[in-house]
């Protein structure tokens, strides 16, 4: 029979593998999943993974990938500082929103004023709409000791709701015609984010690289990056170093929420252009499969978010192209993170066979 036997120390090996191999078992299960729906598999991976970089048109979707992965890496890297500390923000989503709509307000108040002060005032107050909506559950932690899982992702129906409050309410375009959403920020020179639409490039690109790069440096070169790594790895070492948890607490669960807010706030000043009822995408839930993917570290997160971009719109030519229900490919990305997490086991286990002993 078998059994899993403890390693002495974590994998390396694996620790590198186990993303990879969770990619190969996603697109056997994805292939099993589509061949039920009654699509020829083969043709349905090809297009996910192949079409948006090698095929006719590819020339329309290869920027799509900097336009999709921007948020993913922004919102990811936030997230996966606090998850190598042990500490859980399932929230982003929420503060993706509010970030949204923060910096869009800001822009949308000086509207039609053109000056260069308008964007530099919207990325201020994207961060800072998405870190205090981090603050919530991050005080409530270190005061109360709640739950930042469950209270930072009930968080996230609170900020859907203002979401289509402002769409209705305060931040409708009144030369909309009564339809729901702001104006158009696309159409607002000083309040968008696109640096040259064509290729995909905004500031929200910009932004996801330079959060890699210090990220990295943190987490390498920095005592904070080492107190965040010693406390996810030895808890009680952390302790008797003189960690101040409730410190490490409002750092990460501010900083993701930052990041999450600025990805929101590029996201409407770019990609999307308005705050409506359905802007938000799912970034914020996402990211944190592109977290996990990227092993917590910001090069493979960088990479992840590349990948998981792609599957997005890989999932969108393969809906228009092959039929394919929106669910199936949401189902697709979904398990990726499934394989993940079970592949992951092999990193501090190895799989033994024994014979079962007779009484």
């Amino acid at each position: 029979m078998l059994r899993l036997e403890k390693r002495p120390q974590p994998s390396q090996l694996w620790t590198y593998v186990t993303p990879l191999l969770a990619v190969i078992l996603t697109m056997i299960a994805g292939g099993i999943l589509f061949s039920v729906l009654g699509k020829d598999p083969t043709q349905a991976i090809k297009t996910i993974f192949w079409d948006p970089l090698f095929s006719e048109f590819a020339f329309y979707y290869r920027p799509q990938i900097l336009v999709k992965g921007a948020p993913l890496v922004l919102i990811a890297i936030g997230l996966s500082l606090g998850f190598r500390a042990g500490i859980w923000n399932i929230g982003a989503e929420g503060q993706y929103i509010i970030g949204a709509i923060c910096g869009a307000g800001v822009g949308l108040a000086f509207y039609p004023l053109e000056a260069w002060y308008i964007f530099p005032l919207m990325v201020i107050a994207g961060a800072l709409g998405g870190w205090a909506w981090a603050m919530i559950p991050a005080i409530l932690k270190v005061k109360f000791g709640t739950n930042e899982i469950l209270v930072s992702l009930m968080l996230v129906y609170v900020a859907e709701q203002l979401l289509a409050s402002m769409s209705l309410g305060l931040l409708k375009n009144p030369q909309g015609f009564g339809f729901p959403g702001s104006r158009n920020l696309n159409e607002y020179a000083s309040a968008n984010s696109w640096i040259n639409q064509t290729v995909g490039m905004h500031w929200g690109v910009v932004a996801g690289f330079i959060a890699v790069i210090f990220a990295y440096i943190l987490l390498n070169r920095h005592m904070l990056g080492f107190h965040i790594r010693l406390t996810g790895e030895a808890p009680r070492a952390a302790r008797f170093a003189g960690v101040n948890p409730t410190r490490l607490i409002l750092i990460c669960l501010g900083t993701s929420g930052a990041l999450a807010g600025l990805a929101g706030l590029f996201e409407v000043a770019g990609p999307s252009g308005q705050i409506s009822i359905d802007f938000n995408a799912g970034y914020g839930f996402t990211a944190i499969i592109v977290a996990f993917l990227g092993r917590l570290h910001p090069v493979g997160i960088l990479l992840a978010g590349a990948l998981m971009a792609l599957t997005y719109i890989g999932g969108d030519i393969a809906q228009s192209n092959m039929g394919l229900p929106s669910a199936a490919i949401q189902l697709f990305q979904g398990m990726l993170l499934f394989f993940l997490l079970a592949v992951d086991v092999l990193t501090n286990y190895r799989i033994r066979l024994s014979r079962r002993e007779v009484a």
